[in-house]
């Protein structure tokens, strides 16, 4: 049976923005709980206990209510726009019988045959969207690159997934791709005829020189 992170909250009656200040300046995190068919409730969350379920690095949470204990994932997340603290938390309740729809991080391992060659292997996309139940949501999904050639594409239809897990993700979506390395291109000089510039110049003040020191044309003169 998986275990779950457990996130302790506590309902809460009294609303308001001056409230909603005052719970976050005693470590709390004003939020909500919902599920179909059942009214919304005001909740707060131990703002620590929080931060420490997101790096937890799960996504469904266990929370006791009611002295019922029930099964959560996060919603939504309201952040402040410049200390980027967690304003506000919404919670979705799931059903460890009902499957959901969550994004898995992808995580390449393995050589690829044309970075040997000589190619460039680049991370299209690092995330997928997948339908399981709640106890079998994966912390990531490895996608071995081993046989990607050169100018070769892996695509999402090419991930190993558990039996229960579907993919939700279109299957041609590009996961991993490895190319040939651009050639650098030195921008191009346009090259003047060998000796113009000089010829032209040189040939002027030749002239002006022969003009100057020819003993004929002084004598004429």
């Amino acid at each position: 049976m998986a275990s779950y992170y457990k996130l302790t909250i506590e309902e809460r009656s009294e609303l308001g923005t001056s409230t909603a200040r005052s719970m976050r300046r005693n470590g709390k995190i004003p939020a909500n709980y919902y599920y179909h068919g059942e009214s919304n409730k005001n909740i707060t969350i131990d703002k620590k206990v929080f931060n420490q379920a997101v790096q937890s690095g799960q996504r469904v949470f266990e929370v006791e209510m009611n002295g019922e204990t029930l099964y959560v994932r996060i919603k939504a997340v309201q952040y402040h726009p410049v200390t980027e603290n967690v304003m506000h938390v919404d919670l979705m309740r799931v059903r460890r019988t009902e499957k959901m729809t969550v994004t898995i991080p992808v995580i390449l391992e393995g050589e690829a045959t044309g970075a040997i060659e000589g190619g460039l292997v680049a991370q299209v996309a690092s995330s997928i969207d997948i339908e399981c139940f709640p106890t079998d949501i994966p912390e990531n999904i490895i996608l071995d690159i081993s046989s990607l050639e050169l100018n070769g594409v892996m695509t999402a239809s090419e991930l190993t997934l558990l039996e229960d897990v579907v993919l939700i993700s279109p299957q041609d979506t590009t996961i991993a791709t490895c190319n040939a390395p651009r050639a650098e291109v030195e921008p191009e000089v346009e090259a003047l005829e060998e000796g113009e510039t000089d010829e032209t110049s040189e040939g002027s003040s030749d002239g002006d020189d022969k003009e100057k020191d020819d003993p004929e044309k002084e004598k004429a003169s």
